[in-house]
C-alpha cells in the first residue's frame, strides 16, 4: 500500500521569471532542496523506528499493522499534496506550511514502514484498507477519511496563482481531519507503546496544522 511522495516530475525545471502576480516561482533548486528534506524525513524516521525496542510483535490483521499501512498511504498523498503546493502556492505561508507537512509526515512515513519490517510484517498485508476501524465499511469509492479524490488532485495540479493556495488549504484542512478520526481509532484500540506514542504526536501536530491552515484560508480569501 505504500505510495511514492513524489514523482520525477517534482524534479523538472521549473521557470523562474516571474508570473503575472509579480511572483518568481520556486525555482529547481528550490524544488531539490525540498525533495532532499522530505528524503532526510524518511531516513530520521525510519532511524528513529529502528532505535525502539520492541516488547511484542503485532500480527497481519491487527490494528497497529492496519494503522501504519493505511496511515502511510494517507500520508503520502499529504506529501504529494504539500510539494504541489510548495511548488507553485503564492503566499509564502502557505509555502511553508507545506514544506513543514511535506517534511513531518514523510518522516512518520519512515517510522511507521520500520514497525512493519520490525514485526516481519508486508507494506501491504493481507486485509482489505481500513478493516483494522470499526467503520472502515463506510469508506467510499476506496478513499480513507479526508484523502482527496483523483478529480481533486488534479484539479490542484492544474490550478494557477491564488487558486493554488485556496485549493491546497481546502483539501489539506480535510485531509487532517480525516487523519485524526484514524489516529483516534488507533489510539482507542491500541496498548502497543510506540504506536500510542507516534500516534499521539501526529494527532497534536495535525491540530496544531489545522488552526493554522483555518487562518491561511481566511489570509488567502483577500
Amino acid at each position: 500500500m505504500t505510495a511514492p511522495a513524489t514523482t520525477d516530475s517534482d524534479y523538472d525545471e521549473i521557470p523562474t521569471a516571474p508570473d503575472e502576480g509579480g511572483r518568481a516561482p520556486a525555482s529547481r533548486y528550490g524544488v531539490l532542496a525540498l525533495a532532499i528534506m522530505v528524503v532526510v524525513g524518511l531516513l530520521l524516521g525510519y532511524a528513529g523506528g529502528l532505535l525502539t525496542p520492541r516488547l511484542t510483535r503485532p500480527g497481519d490483521a491487527s490494528v497497529e499493522a492496519g494503522f501504519a499501512r493505511d496511515m502511510t498511504t494517507h500520508h503520502a498523498q499529504a506529501v504529494e499534496m504539500s510539494l504541489i503546493a510548495y511548488r507553485s502556492a503564492t503566499l509564502p505561508e502557505v509555502r511553508q506550511i507545506a514544506v513543514d507537512i511535506a517534511t513531518g509526515q514523510q518522516g512518520e512515513i519512515g517510522a511507521m514502514q520500520t514497525w512493519l519490517r520490525e514485526w516481519d510484517l508486508s507494506p501491504t498485508g493481507s486485509k482489505p484498507p481500513m478493516s483494522w476501524m470499526s467503520d472502515g465499511a463506510t469508506v467510499k469509492d476506496g478513499l480513507m477519511p479526508g484523502m482527496a479524490t483523483p478529480q481533486q488532485m488534479t484539479a490542484l495540479r492544474n490550478a494557477q496563482g491564488i487558486e493554488v493556495d485556496r485549493q491546497f488549504l481546502t483539501l489539506m484542512y480535510d485531509h487532517h481531519l480525516g487523519g485524526i478520526h484514524m489516529i483516534d481509532a488507533a489510539l482507542g484500540a491500541t496498548d502497543n507503546a510506540e504506536v500510542v506514542r507516534v500516534a499521539n504526536t501526529m494527532k497534536a501536530t495535525q491540530q496544531t496544522e489545522l488552526n493554522n491552515l483555518r487562518q491561511l484560508q481566511a489570509q488567502a480569501k483577500g
